[in-house]
């Protein structure tokens, strides 16, 4: 039986990535995508729990004077 033996082609072509040269901006502007949050609502939310605890634990407190 005679050998039979495959070629193989290989590609020497490679794809690489593009590379995305950046430059920085020396200009007087700020970076417009800045990620700032709008905290009030949940700073209106931590006060509004602070308030109750406080009573809650106020109410506790003079409920142990009539209670003994």
């Amino acid at each position: 039986m005679a050998n039979k033996s495959k070629s193989r082609s290989v590609s020497s072509t490679t794809v690489s990535a593009p590379v995305a040269v950046s430059t920085p901006k020396t200009g007087s502007r700020a970076f417009t995508n800045e990620f700032k949050p709008d905290y009030t609502p949940v700073k209106q939310d931590l006060k509004r729990i602070a308030y109750l605890a406080g009573t809650f634990i106020v109410i506790l407190i003079v409920l142990t004077f009539f209670l003994r």
